[in-house]
């Protein structure tokens, strides 16, 4: 299946492109070569020349230690960048696609993925930058009409307040730790499937996909 979603989406990773993905969506976090990960395995497999920058996916990090890794062992040329780089890298020309995973799509293409991807999503659309959602059909949920019914997951303080081991926030201080966010379906270009690809999603769209 995670293959399949790779073929299916390698054709958005262009000759030279730089590619941006959040979070890790690779074999870590699923299974075979991962999802959106996948995409760009495949890309490499069909020698496209790329480079890919990781956001290192506060605050646990996953982009930095498990993201960077893996696209490193395949031999894909990538950079670890902080999260909130992201929009200077789109100012000046660098990012041409952003590509991410998804936990939860809602029946109108509403996708949440891990905290920070809304964002992207927006400044993706700023810059005319394309935003890709790679993720199996198992993922999608239509009982959930749209995001807004997306039930979003509160972490630990601690997450926030340290950096490894070490406290980074006062004691005492509020701190507020949802683990996704939503990125509405209109700044999402296609989802990519292990089925095929739905551009620009939209409930009709995304209904037959899955019939």
């Amino acid at each position: 299946m995670c293959r399949r979603i790779g073929q299916n989406g390698e054709r958005f990773i262009k000759e030279g492109a730089g590619i941006l993905t959040h979070c890790n969506a690779g074999a870590l976090a699923t299974a075979g070569q991962g999802t959106a990960l996948s995409v760009m395995f495949e890309a490499h497999k069909n020698g496209k020349k790329f480079r890919v920058y990781a956001d290192e996916t506060r605050p646990l990090l996953q982009g930095a230690r498990l993201t960077a890794w893996e696209l490193k062992q395949a031999g894909i040329e990538v950079t670890v960048i902080c999260d909130n780089m992201a929009a200077y890298l789109m100012k000046q020309g660098r990012v041409d696609a952003v590509i991410t995973g998804a936990d939860r799509i809602a029946a109108n293409g509403d996708t949440a993925n891990k905290i920070g991807t809304y964002s992207l999503s927006i400044l993706a659309r700023e810059h005319g930058v394309p935003f890709y959602i790679a993720a199996p059909s198992s993922t999608f949920d239509l009982s959930i009409k749209s995001g807004a019914e997306i039930p979003i997951e509160q972490r630990s303080a601690d997450e926030v307040a340290s950096f490894g081991e070490r406290r980074t926030a006062p004691e005492g201080v509020a701190i507020y730790n949802p683990a996704f966010d939503v990125t509405e379906a209109k700044d999402i270009a296609a989802i990519i499937t292990e089925r095929g690809v739905i551009e620009t999603p939209n409930t009709n769209g995304i209904r037959e996909h899955l019939r």
